[in-house]
C-alpha cells in the first residue's frame, strides 16, 4: 500500500530548457531545496530543447505535466480533443524581453510608434520574443513590415546594440539590464514584470505555464501540492541571495556564480503572483499568439474558461 501511495504522488515534468531559463527557474528551486519532497512529491524534472519539445512530450503521454509556453501548448499539445490542454499553474506574463533603443536615439525616437523604417534586432525568427516584439508594435499602431527586422543571435544582438549597428531590439535578461546599466540603451517597451506587461500592452497576459493534459490529469491534492511548492520557491527567489539558492542548484542551472547573480537580480519580480492566471489573460494572450501566425484550421483550439484547470486563487498553505 505504501508503494502504491508513492507511485500516485510520483510526477514527471517536461521542462522547456536551457536548464538556466529563467522562467522555468521555480521548478528548479523547488527540486534543489527540496520544497517537493516536503510536500511528499517525488517530483522528476526532464529538460527538453525548448518549449515545443516540452509541449510534444505532453501530448505523447511521456510526461504527467509539461513547463513551456502557452504558444508551444496549443500548437503542439493537443491530438485529440479529449487531449486538450489545461493550465495548472501560471510562471510568466511575458517572456523576461524588453524592447531597447540605442541610447544615441534617446530624445529622437520618444515611443515605439516612432521606429517606423528603423532596424530592430532580433535573436530569431519565430522565437517566442519575437511574437512579443510584434504585439508591442500592434499596439503602437505599427506592423512588423514597417521596421527592418535583423536576426543576431542573443550574443550578436546585445554586441549590435553596443555598437550602435542596430537602433532598437528585443532585448533578453539578463542582457537587458547590463545595457541599460551601462547606458548603452534606453527602455521603449518593458515586458520583465507582470505590471509592465500590462502598461506595454494595456492587458495582462500569460506566456509560460505548468500544464496537465485533459485526460490524464494528476490528482488534485497533488496539485495543490506542486502549486505550494512552487509558490515557496518563487518567494525564495524573490528574497534570498544567490549564494544562497545556487547552493542548491545543479551547475547547468546556476551557471558561473557571478552570472547566476546577474541572473537573479534581473528576474525576482518576473513571476505571476501565487501562479494565478485569469480566463481574461489567457483570451488575451491567446489572441496574442494568433495575430503573430494564425492556427492551423484543423487545429482544435480549447476555450479560454476551458484551458484554465480550476479558477486560480491564492494557494493555501499546507497544515502542519
Amino acid at each position: 500500500m505504501i508503494g502504491l501511495i508513492l507511485l500516485l504522488q510520483a510526477l514527471t515534468i517536461a521542462v522547456s530548457g536551457p536548464p538556466n531559463s529563467p522562467e522555468y527557474l521555480p521548478l528548479r528551486v523547488a527540486e534543489g531545496h527540496g520544497f517537493f519532497a516536503r510536500e511528499g512529491l517525488a517530483v522528476t524534472l526532464k529538460t527538453t530543447r525548448a518549449e515545443v519539445g516540452a509541449a510534444e512530450a505532453l501530448a505523447q503521454g511521456q510526461v504527467d505535466l509539461a513547463a513551456t509556453s502557452l504558444e508551444a501548448v496549443l500548437r503542439f499539445a493537443s491530438r485529440a480533443a479529449t487531449q486538450a490542454p489545461r493550465l495548472v499553474f501560471g510562471f510568466t506574463a511575458a517572456p523576461p524581453v524588453a524592447l531597447l533603443l540605442a541610447t544615441s536615439l534617446n530624445g529622437t525616437v520618444r515611443s515605439i510608434d516612432q521606429l517606423a523604417g528603423l532596424r530592430v534586432g532580433i535573436t530569431a525568427p519565430g522565437d517566442p520574443a519575437h511574437t512579443w516584439l510584434m504585439a508591442l508594435l500592434a499596439r503602437a499602431g505599427l506592423s512588423i513590415a514597417q521596421v527592418e527586422t535583423v536576426s543576431l543571435g542573443e550574443r550578436g544582438l546585445v554586441t549590435a546594440m553596443e555598437t550602435g549597428d542596430v537602433q532598437a531590439g528585443i532585448v533578453a535578461e539578463p542582457a537587458a539590464s547590463r545595457l541599460i546599466s551601462e547606458q548603452h540603451a534606453v527602455v521603449l517597451g518593458d515586458l520583465r514584470t507582470p505590471a509592465a506587461v500590462e502598461r506595454a500592452l494595456g492587458r495582462a497576459t500569460l506566456n509560460a505555464g505548468l500544464f496537465a493534459r485533459a485526460d490524464r490529469r494528476p490528482a488534485e491534492r497533488d496539485l495543490a501540492a506542486l502549486a505550494r511548492a512552487l509558490v515557496d520557491a518563487e518567494r525564495l527567489i524573490a528574497a534570498a541571495s544567490a549564494d544562497t539558492l545556487a547552493a542548491k542548484l545543479p551547475r547547468p542551472v546556476a551557471g558561473i556564480p557571478e552570472d547566476f547573480g546577474r541572473r537573479l537580480d534581473a528576474v525576482r519580480t518576473l513571476y505571476l503572483p501565487d501562479g494565478a492566471v485569469t480566463v481574461a489573460q489567457i483570451r488575451e494572450s491567446m489572441a496574442l499568439v494568433r495575430a503573430h501566425m494564425p492556427f492551423s484550421p484543423g487545429l482544435r483550439l480549447p476555450r479560454p474558461e476551458e484551458l484554465l484547470l480550476r479558477p486560480t486563487a491564492p494557494v493555501p498553505r499546507r497544515t502542519r
